[in-house]
């Protein structure tokens, strides 16, 4: 039983560096490419530290690996962020919650637990509650935007992988606390190497497959973001149904229907009288984007900075420009618009020879109020 586990171990771990390596190499300027392959390497240490006995042979180089399976579960979380959440782009307060998981997993492992310290129980039972709230928070993430992502392969990659590693997070937790790794420790280690070897073998498929309909990243030669960022980097273009694109862009330049709240794929699909998965394939193969929101956010901005640049319009609210596009809400819209431009609405109005000053708007930051200049008067009243 303990060369089978050991094999499976060793197996999995070279599988898992051979992932890091690969999209290190391949993909490294993509931010969720980097941080699947540091979580990578992170199952890879949780693969040894969790082993009967294996840990203990690795010297000073239990230090690194320890930290690195301690810190992973955060890890599968901003992977799950990154990956699934094409705009999203790591903070300095991910790395410094990272570095507080690892400082408190360094201490059990090498202070208190071999101390058999009082305090080991309640401060394993914190980083393995820590560990079940980041893996439900990565599987959220992965089923949130789960409708709206146009990448076949990468709406897959979400519902098995993520939710095997999120599940085998949890299971694995709860049988520590319940102290079942206790009561049988050479087949709890068995069942757990089975298990990350049937997750890795689907983790190195889905993120090294590069060609084709299952790819869940750009191709390299398109990793690099441009001019249209969050998800138009198309990989393999092919020949569209002429029909279908003609019918596809009359709905959304004639019918202007991205105006539509809450407007939906399948929405856009009963309206065009197509299946759901025709439609996908159609915005992903044949334009180039990603994600729904992406697709949307085009024609919504393309409307809003027509009406920035014109002259005639200078007088009304960029809020109230923003809404009629279709952006539900300020959020949104400004990191729609920021991402796409590199700069606020009224800088746009005014480098496009727009009135900035007849707006009753000022410059603002993602996430802040908007407020009439020189005067204490919110959102609503601006957009009167």
């Amino acid at each position: 039983m303990t060369s089978l586990d050991l094999l499976l171990r060793g197996g999995t771990c070279l599988l898992l560096f051979l992932v890091a390596a690969l999209l290190l190499r391949d993909f490294r300027g993509l931010v969720a490419a980097r941080l699947g392959a540091a979580f990578a390497l992170g199952a890879a240490a949780y693969a040894i530290c969790s082993s009967q006995g294996l840990d203990q042979q690795l010297g000073w180089w239990a230090l690194p690996v320890m930290g690195l399976s301690t810190g992973n579960n955060l890890v599968l979380w901003l992977f799950a962020k990154a990956m699934f959440d094409d705009g999203f782009r790591p903070r300095p307060w991910h790395g410094l919650m990272w570095a507080a998981v690892v400082a408190v997993g360094l201490l059990l492992g090498l202070v208190l637990a071999p101390a058999h310290s009082p305090l080991a129980w309640p401060v394993g039972l914190s980083l393995g509650v820590e560990g079940m709230v980041f893996a439900v928070l990565a599987a959220v993430q992965a089923l949130a935007t789960w409708r709206e992502d146009l990448v076949e392969g990468r709406r897959r990659f979400r519902l098995f992988v993520i939710a095997a590693s999120a599940g085998h997070v949890i299971l694995s937790t709860i049988s520590q606390i319940l102290g079942v790794h206790r009561a049988a420790p050479n087949l709890v280690s068995l069942v757990d190497a089975f298990s990350l070897a049937a997750i890795a073998g689907p983790v190195a498929w889905s993120l090294l497959q590069v060609a084709g309909e299952g790819a869940i990243f750009p191709a390299p030669a398109l990793a690099v973001v441009g001019a249209e960022p969050q998800g138009a980097t198309p990989a393999r273009p092919t020949a569209p149904d002429p029909a279908l694109l003609v019918a596809l862009e009359r709905a959304m330049t004639y019918e202007r229907i991205y105006r539509r709240d809450g407007l939906t794929i399948g929405d856009l699909a009963q309206s065009l009288g197509l299946p759901e998965y025709r439609l996908r394939r159609l915005i992903n193969h044949a334009l180039g984007y990603r994600n729904f929101s992406s697709f949307l956010n085009h024609y919504r901005l393309a409307e809003v900075t027509a009406a920035l640049a014109d002259p005639g319009q200078a007088a009304t609210p960029i809020l109230t420009i923003a809404l009629d596009a279709g952006f539900s809400s300020l959020g949104p819209f400004n990191r729609a618009f920021k991402a796409r431009f590199g700069l606020t609405p009224s800088a746009y109005r005014r480098a496009n020879g727009g009135d900035g000053g007849g707006d009753g708007l000022v410059d603002f930051e993602i996430g802040q109020p908007v407020f009439e200049a020189g005067a204490n008067k919110g959102p609503a009243k601006a957009m009167g």
